[in-house]
């Protein structure tokens, strides 16, 4: 996970997600419209989750 992905997924979290897939996106634009905060934890444990990163 770069620098600059923490910075975007802080600021906006659907766009930190994007190339991980439709869901993803979905998911992170949900919380966020819910809460920003919950947003941003689930674009950083995406992030973070091996199962993603190629």
């Amino acid at each position: 996970m770069s620098f600059w992905r923490v910075i975007l997924s802080l600021f906006l979290p659907p766009l930190a997600v994007f190339d991980k897939g439709c869901g993803s996106i979905l998911i992170v634009l949900l919380l966020t419209i819910c809460g920003w905060v919950p947003g941003v934890i689930a674009a950083l444990v995406i992030l973070n989750n091996p199962k993603y990163n190629r």
